[in-house]
């Protein structure tokens, strides 16, 4: 397979509402980053969370298999330090392989849920 994807990717936009209108893991407030390895090794990656008022926390290490994907939750990450809620913040990807970072938010404060998911920025490699 062609090498599908970069090392460097950003997240510009990133908040977890601390409320949500339901209990169900599924429904309840979060964001994710979608991380795709399509490659045949596995992506060792560093995320770095930004925020307006404070210094970045991280890294966050995680690793995708070889040809697998990641549903990366931010709620979940707790070392070395949970995600604040209710703060906006930014991250940024690090990986050893080329990987595809996309970003997804549910918001459920309100029973009619918002859904938000766009790709996130990639670093062009040089050529």
């Amino acid at each position: 397979m062609t090498m599908l994807g970069q090392k460097h990717w950003a997240i510009a936009e990133g908040y977890i509402p601390s409320q949500s209108s339901f209990s169900d893991p599924a429904l309840v407030s979060h964001e994710t980053a979608c991380i795709l390895n399509a490659g045949d090794a596995p992506a060792h990656v560093r995320i770095t969370v930004f925020f307006a008022d404070r210094e970045p926390v991280g890294p966050y290490l995680v690793t995708v298999e070889p040809r697998r994907t990641l549903h990366l939750r931010f709620n979940d990450l707790d070392r070395p330090a949970p995600i604040p809620r209710d703060t906006p913040y930014s991250s940024v990807f690090e990986s050893d392989a080329p990987i595809v970072v996309q970003h997804t938010r549910l918001d459920s404060r309100r029973a009619e849920v918002s859904l938000l998911s766009t790709i996130a920025y990639a670093e062009a490699s040089p050529r």
